[in-house]
């Protein structure tokens, strides 16, 4: 059987069996007091997963925390600056709706609609070309570049006692392409030994 042929067929076999890719991005970080700017000597930690369905332009925020020297006062996004510095909040103000207040630890679940203002800081929104629609791309190509962090306050800490810096969450699907790839290169190499030996 020729072997380009056998190839082809496994990709068409292959890309028909992978599940439709849903039009979303997953961002998370782990929330550390050292990823504060500056750092913060507390020892809380927890972790975020962001994600946006672009299919429905929504944000769901997963966090979860715990041992926090104060008690929560708010919690964010901030976006778009370079690592270890500091910039202002793109997210609701003060805080997320329904984020826990007042505890040293929780978990949180929500999912907002990026297409309304209240999703956003007004003050973000109009630096980033006055309209939702500018806010939510730039908020989405911040966090694509690693340019935004989580961040929750404390009245122990005001400017921040856990931070995370949000960086993307590689989809199932690249592992199994890139699985697929190295078996066609082994296919390739097993040929090639063949023709080798018997050449």
């Amino acid at each position: 059987m020729n072997i380009n042929k056998l190839i082809l067929g496994f990709f068409v076999f292959f890309s028909a069996t992978l599940p439709v890719a849903a039009h979303e991005a997953k961002y998370a970080a782990p929330l550390l007091g050292s990823s504060e700017v500056p750092a913060s000597a507390s020892p809380a930690s927890g972790s975020v997963l962001v994600t946006i369905d672009f299919d429905l332009v929504t944000m769901r925020i997963e966090a979860n925390f715990s041992d926090l020297l104060g008690n929560v006062t708010a919690a964010h996004i901030h976006c778009c600056i370079d690592p270890g510095s500091n910039v202002g909040v793109a997210t609701q103000l003060p805080s997320f709706t329904g984020f826990p207040l007042g505890v040293t630890a929780g978990t949180y679940d929500h999912t907002f609609d990026m297409a309304l203002a209240s999703s956003y800081n007004p003050a973000f929104v109009t630096s980033h070309g006055g309209l939702i629609s500018t806010a939510f791309n730039d908020l989405v190509a911040g966090l694509d570049a690693g340019k935004a962090y989580f961040n929750l306050h404390t009245n122990a800490f005001p400017g921040g006692e856990i931070r995370g810096l949000l960086s993307p969450v590689p989809e199932p699907e690249s592992y199994a392409l890139l699985l697929a790839g190295l078996g066609v290169l082994t296919l390739f190499a097993r040929r090639n030994k063949r023709e080798t030996a018997h050449g």
